[in-house]
């Protein structure tokens, strides 16, 4: 394993930033030049979600609107769990980070051929106001994306494509660098920040309008380093997925613009689900679709055909395109849809500068948990909680380089969470033993605790358990399948192998959380505890306890315990592992 990076010049950081879509762009070129910046993606620089992203961008910058209207619809949205201050700095700070933008070559769509004409803005669900700026018509993520990768070529910062990022490395309590595989070769990158921007998970499902890259990579690092993951338990729905292989995204914009659902009787269903119909929050519109669809065994339609062909080509070029692709004439037919798994409310928990709880390491975009968006995410605010958190982080890293000789600024964490204890054990979370028989649908098999699991085995798994629907009895038989699988670590595992393995950490402590939250709340949905609970306003953190957090450079498997707070209950709920774990080290590299 050979070791990069020397000593950077006084004044001047070591940064590596995990990621390539806006939040980890950003945050290279807030940084700027004076630093040494290197941008670690296992894909392409252009791969990200953020090229996916179809809506648009929510920001204050229309006349007639304000940043105290954006940011009561975030907080309604967010379902009791948003952190009002995080909100504040969201929506006061995105019009500049907007004009950051345009500055950097975003070209937004205007009500007119002219540059200084007013944003052609969209409205989409749960917003009380056109404020969604969308650049390509459709295709805000691609043009935002490229102007990002254009900006970023031109500067200093070093970037290496096709790299996975292994682990942490963690000396004394501080995140140090990092282990990444190019070539199947293992190098370690010493910096004096790492920046995690690798986005969410996605792929712990088999619908999802994620790309195929998006597997948890940093959370699950971040998780074996023992940093504080929050929310874990939050995964929207998107209601409108095309009912294709490859689940497209069909944007909410496009309900904005006049579209409406329908079952198979042809009525609008959503019209007796919620007074905003077709654009209630997500969750609302994802769990009433799914509904509809065990109710009647048919999928339902999402028709267009009022908005009129010239216009669906003018604003959604990317969606036609597809529909055309998969034999639907969308103009003159309604589409088949359905929810697919879309974005993760929870990650790495931060604070209002992207620091995490471990010194040395900085969240931002999907993977981290800022607080924001609470149980569920106001739509088009993904795109600027990268923006505005980005900018910030880099500020902070800025701000130490200033003061090399002071010691790390501390986390100042989430508000509303009750102290993690570790170690606590309950017999509602206790694993299960070496040979068990779990219920699997119709099917009953026997498992042994070390099966390696496929990952369309796990994608079966959390679909049907874990996903829009969920209860207590689904939940314990996830928890008990994945208390037996298990992917053992290798230093010759394929990137593909352990990608799996950080989806199945990850699924596990999702799975725990679920379990621990008691009722039902935004994209969190209990069919035994169908109404939200006031003793469970609060956040639900996750942790690795220290004698799970391995010691071995080329591990794969994922620590297989981590303890759950439950608010209400103020105590911990562990997972057990199926093996001993190696003792915690004073210096980790994991």
């Amino acid at each position: 394993m050979s070791t990069r990076g020397a000593d950077a010049p006084e004044g001047r950081m070591r940064v590596v930033i995990v990621g390539s879509g806006v939040a980890g762009l950003v945050t290279a070129l807030a940084l700027g030049d004076r630093h040494d910046v290197t941008i670690v993606t296992k894909s392409t620089i252009d791969e990200s979600n953020t090229r996916y992203a179809q809506g648009g961008i929510a920001a204050a910058v229309m006349p007639g609107d304000s940043v105290a209207s954006h940011v009561a619809d975030t907080l309604v949205a967010g379902a009791g769990l948003s952190d009002p201050a995080a909100v504040q700095v969201l929506c006061a700070e995105g019009p500049e980070r907007i004009r950051d933008l345009i500055r950097w070559g975003v070209d937004f769509d205007r009500q007119h051929d002219d540059p200084a004409a007013d944003f052609d803005a969209g409205l989409e669900g749960a917003h009380s106001f056109h404020r969604i700026l969308h650049a390509g018509g459709d295709a805000t993520g691609y043009e935002v994306e490229w102007a990002l990768v254009r900006a970023v070529r031109a500067s200093a910062a070093r970037v290496l494509e096709q790299t996975f990022v292994a682990d942490l490395v963690v000396t004394d309590g501080c995140v140090t660098g990092l282990t990444v595989l190019h070539d199947g070769v293992a190098e370690t990158l010493s910096a004096d920040a790492v920046v995690l921007a690798s986005g969410g998970i996605g792929q712990l499902y088999p619908h999802t309008t994620n790309p195929s890259v998006t597997t948890g990579d940093g959370a699950a690092a971040a998780l074996r380093a023992g940093a504080v993951l929050a929310d874990v338990e939050f995964v929207q729905f998107h209601p409108t997925a095309l009912a294709v292989a490859g689940s497209f995204l069909v944007s909410e914009a496009v309900r904005g613009d006049g579209a409406v659902l329908r079952n198979a009787a042809g009525e609008r269903f959503m019209v007796g689900e919620h007074p905003l119909a077709e654009l209630a929050p997500r969750d609302i519109v994802a769990r009433a679709i799914a509904s509809e669809m065990a109710r009647t065994g048919a999928p339902v339609v999402l028709d267009a055909t009022a908005i009129g062909a010239a216009e669906l080509e003018r604003r959604f070029p990317t969606i036609s395109a597809a529909a055309r692709e998969h034999g639907f004439d969308w103009a003159h037919e309604p589409v088949p849809v359905a929810p697919a798994a879309h974005y993760w409310m929870g990650g790495v928990a931060t604070d209002l500068d992207g620091r995490t709880s471990l010194p040395g390491l900085f969240a931002v975009g999907e993977v981290s948990c800022t607080g924001v968006h609470g149980a569920n995410r106001l739509a088009s605010n993904s795109l600027l909680e990268s923006l505005v958190f980005a900018h910030r982080a880099a500020a902070a890293i800025r701000a130490d380089a200033a003061s090399p000789s002071a010691a790390p600024r501390p986390w100042s964490g989430l508000p509303d969470t009750v102290p993690l204890e570790q170690g606590a054990e309950s017999p509602e979370f206790v694993g299960m033993p070496t040979d068990v028989t779990a219920r699997l649908g119709e099917s009953t098999v026997t498992l042994d605790a070390t099966h390696e699991p496929t990952r369309a085995e796990l994608h079966a798994l959390m679909w049907r358990n874990a996903g829009v629907h969920r209860d207590a009895a689904g939940l314990r038989e996830a928890r008990d399948v994945l208390a037996g699988w298990d992917l053992p670590a290798s230093a010759e595992a394929s990137v593909e192998r352990r990608e799996t393995a950080n989806l199945l950490q990850l699924a596990r402590v999702l799975v725990a959380a679920a379990l621990a939250r008691e009722e039902s709340r935004g994209a969190h949905y209990r069919a035994d505890f169908p109404a939200a609970e006031p003793a469970f306003a609060h956040h639900i953190t996750v942790q690795a306890p220290s004698r799970f957090v391995s010691a071995a450079p080329s591990a794969v498997s994922a620590p297989d315990a981590a303890s759950v707070v439950a608010p209400s209950r103020g105590r911990a709920l562990a997972t057990e592992p199926s093996a001993p774990a190696p003792a915690p080290r004073e210096q980790v590299t994991v």
